[in-house]
């Protein structure tokens, strides 16, 4: 199988562009350069934010989103991967303005969740991803229930997101976040997924340990595959 060329659909944040590009990177079993997967990157930092547009009004990120898609198919991308949960709300205005395929974080990270036998999780995500639904509806399909953060709880887990990883505040007080994650163990969750691109890396940057679902992995692990690499063990 011919390897095919990669573009990310960055800037969303740029932290979570990086991380995306580097579990590529160190998931592909190479003995040298020549055998990683080629890839492009448009860490598009233009893009608007996507909860504000889902829930508040904000500016429409689609222009910016198809824009970005576009650049990379020109520039010889063959299959495309977008490092932010939410901006999947948007993922088939992005696929039918191309020709290349897109793939879904969501469903990797729902086939994953499958093949585990895991039956319950709890969502951690922006609230743009957790009341839109793009989660509730893949995982409730193939007979995963979700358990959400309240809406105090949730509160937390957007500071961490917003106030910690991306204003890059490396001393950021987790406690309360901490504490809602727990929260949705003991009501029955068997792990959490990080669903926001910026949440796999709070648990590195804030020494988190809890049994975790990683999409960013999930997608990094999908799409080397799909471009013809193989995932290393």
């Amino acid at each position: 199988m011919d390897k095919k060329i990669i573009g990310i659909i960055g800037g969303m944040g740029p932290l979570a562009t990086a991380d995306l590009f580097k579990k590529i990177i160190l998931n592909t079993q190479a003995d040298k350069d020549q055998d990683h997967l080629r890839i492009l990157i448009d860490n598009n930092t233009d893009i608007p934010d996507r909860t504000a547009a889902i829930l508040y009004g904000g500016e429409d990120p689609r222009p910016q989103l198809v824009h970005s898609a576009k650049t990379l198919s020109a520039m010889g991308a063959q299959i495309l991967v977008m490092p932010c949960n939410t901006a999947h709300y948007f993922y088939n205005d992005i696929q039918k303005n191309v020709d290349v395929p897109v793939l879904s974080m969501i469903e990797l990270t729902q086939k994953a969740l499958t093949k585990r036998g895991i039956r319950t999780v709890g969502l951690l995500a922006t609230e743009g991803t957790i009341r839109s639904g793009i989660y509730q509806k893949v995982l409730a399909d193939a007979g995963v229930e979700v358990v959400t953060p309240s809406d105090e709880e949730q509160v937390a887990i957007t500071n961490l997101i917003y106030r910690g990883v991306k204003a890059g505040d490396y001393g950021y007080d987790t406690t309360d976040a901490q504490a809602v994650m727990e929260r949705l163990l003991e009501r029955g969750a068997e792990i959490l997924i990080l669903g926001c691109t910026e949440l796999p890396l709070a648990m590195e940057m804030y020494d988190l340990d809890f049994a975790t679902c990683d999409p960013t992995m999930e997608l990094a692990r999908g799409v080397i595959i799909a471009a013809g690499g193989q995932v290393r063990d």
